[in-house]
């Protein structure tokens, strides 16, 4: 019991310390690129750092005692050697795990908005107005649950190489912080290509901190097209 209780610290320290330098790092760039860009917000980003350290033991609780569980008794489907699976399987196995993740993710995120729902947990995240790099991970502790299982569920049913795994995680870190920022990083060229139609950046996550009940996606767009709740971009955001 006592390795477990340690591992699952260490995972929460480890998602801790992750999201403060990766927020930290893109705040400190917005401050270079789009200076002034939070000013004023210092209450509420102070409330986002809140909710994101308390989400980020909420994280770090199931990844813990997965992790254990992986070490001690090989309960997942992580492998290590580079040759138990062919190399093609190493893409594969990430999208595989990106697309199933932005799936649970459409599909909660838009649950959160039933009212009842959104009154109680997922208005904390909406009351980022606008929101900063600091809110990738201000979710109240219902939401943040559900965001909590759904990768430690993975790993016992899709087999991935544990540097597929980490890449799974720094794109979700990444991303999640990105889109929040509350500026388009990418050059417009990029944002309209048929790559950029596709995948979700700053300027089609803000549209749905704008408007609220349009594009739920994570990673994809694929959900928000295929069920009409795709609006686009939002054009303020555009370099």
């Amino acid at each position: 019991m006592t390795a477990i209780l340690l591992s699952a610290l260490a995972m929460t320290v480890i998602v801790g310390v992750r999201y403060l330098l990766t927020s930290g790092a893109f705040a400190w760039v917005t401050s270079k690129v789009r200076p002034g860009l939070y000013r004023g917000l210092e209450p509420q980003i102070s409330r986002e750092i809140w909710w994101s350290l308390l989400s980020a033991a909420i994280y770090g609780v199931p990844a813990g005692i997965v992790a254990w569980g992986w070490r001690e008794l090989g309960w997942t489907q992580i492998y290590t050697q580079w040759n138990d699976y062919p190399l093609w399987y190493l893409p594969l196995s990430l999208f595989a795990y990106l697309f199933a993740h932005d799936t649970w993710f459409y599909w909660t995120h838009r649950w959160m908005h039933r009212p009842r729902l959104f009154r109680i947990a997922h208005a904390v995240h909406h009351a980022s107005r606008p929101p900063t790099a600091w809110a990738a991970m201000s979710f109240h502790p219902v939401e943040a649950l559900t965001g909590a299982l759904v990768i430690p569920l993975l790993v016992f049913v899709i087999p991935i190489h544990v540097a597929m795994l980490g890449t799974v995680l720094l794109i979700m870190t990444v991303m999640g912080v990105t889109n929040h920022m509350g500026w388009e990083m990418f050059p417009r060229w990029f944002v309209h290509s048929p790559l950029g139609n596709w995948v979700i950046t700053a300027s089609h996550h803000q549209r749905h901190h704008d408007e609220y009940l349009c594009n739920f996606g994570l990673y994809f767009r694929f959900w928000d097209r295929l069920c009409s709740t795709d609006r686009g971009i939002s054009s303020k955001l555009e370099r």
